[in-house]
């Protein structure tokens, strides 16, 4: 890989690699970016969600962008669909838009707002309201979509998000994170409030993967390409210290085969004082993007990590990251 892509919570970074070292370039700034997706199916194309303006587009790897006119000020999460390329983008409050024709045009998906559960749906820090903080598509299946609400709970929908599946046995309520194995029939992740999950069975019911770890409010989450028993989280005591700078007290952790979870101390200042919001990985490669901006990357599926040496623009934080493939 050459390119790292990760929204910053201001704005767009991309990360270039220079031999050792990785320039960084700063665009689409004050646009309060919170999350962004690359389309697996054009090159140099990707989206950015911001808290108060919309989604972003971009056909020349960030380096320009143009508002799409998104008809919600903020966005939560985005995802393109690695089989049809759709385009969905969650906001808050909780509701799913999908774009079939690259963010030219939006349609709500308005059956996630009838599930039975979602009157109950509450974003702490703000009860009054929710948000989509996660949207999985299929690699294998377009129809099959994972929606995570914070805080509400793991909805499945078979049809596109046409209909839906409410809460999923098993699964986190309070979801932060999810994802799919790219080759794997079957098997998706997550992390949440209160501990991690995984399925085997498409989404429909999840069992807790907890063992061998002291710390429970986990958040970010990514698998093995090459092993649906490989998968690694973020992790802190709570939300008080992942979200408090300076006071993280978070772990990286590796669950392989049936467990538990181990700690990845190699080359890592564990316990982390920046909380870890954003884990991807890529051709056998492992970043993590912390809070305070820091990357650290393990070409050894975490056995060993090295803090990215950063040149050019100050990344200012990571909360979310995507890898060029």
């Amino acid at each position: 890989m050459s390119e790292l892509f990760a929204a910053t919570g201001d704005g767009i970074a991309r990360i270039t690699r220079r031999g050792s070292e990785w320039s960084v370039a700063l665009t689409l700034a004050g646009s309060g970016a919170q999350c962004l997706a690359l389309d697996p199916h054009h090159r140099g194309t990707l989206y950015a969600g911001s808290r108060g303006k919309g989604v972003w587009k971009s056909t020349d790897s960030g380096a320009t962008w143009w508002d799409l006119g998104f008809p919600q000020p903020d966005v939560f999460s985005l995802a393109v669909s690695p089989v049809d390329g759709s385009v969905y983008a969650g906001c808050e409050p909780s509701m799913l838009f999908r774009s079939t024709d690259g963010g030219a045009t939006w349609r709500e998906l308005a059956a996630l707002r009838a599930i039975p559960s979602a009157p109950t749906w509450r974003f702490p820090p703000r009860p009054w309201t929710s948000h989509v903080r996660w949207i999985a598509p299929s690699p294998h299946d377009a129809a099959l979509l994972l929606v995570g609400i914070e805080l509400g709970g793991m909805m499945r929908s078979s049809d596109a998000g046409e209909t839906w599946e409410d809460h999923r046995p098993g699964a986190q309520r309070d979801v932060h994170a999810v994802t799919w194995h790219p080759r794997i029939l079957g098997r998706a992740y997550e992390a949440g409030g209160g501990g991690a999950a995984w399925s085997h069975d498409a989404g429909q019911t999840w069992q807790p993967a907890d063992a061998g770890r002291d710390r429970h409010y986990t958040w970010a989450v990514a698998v093995d390409p090459e092993d649906p028993d490989c998968w690694f989280i973020s992790a802190s005591p709570g939300p008080q210290q992942a979200h408090r700078s300076g006071n993280a007290e978070a772990h990286l952790y590796r669950w392989r085969g049936a467990g538990p979870w181990q700690p990845l101390d190699g080359g890592l200042p564990q316990p982390l004082n920046s909380m870890p919001y954003a884990l991807a990985m890529s051709d056998g490669a492992l970043f993590a993007g912390l809070a305070d901006g820091r990357i650290f990357a393990s070409e050894d599926r975490g056995d060993r990590w090295e803090q990215l040496a950063l040149t050019g623009e100050t990344l200012p934080g990571v909360v979310a990251l995507a890898v060029a493939d």
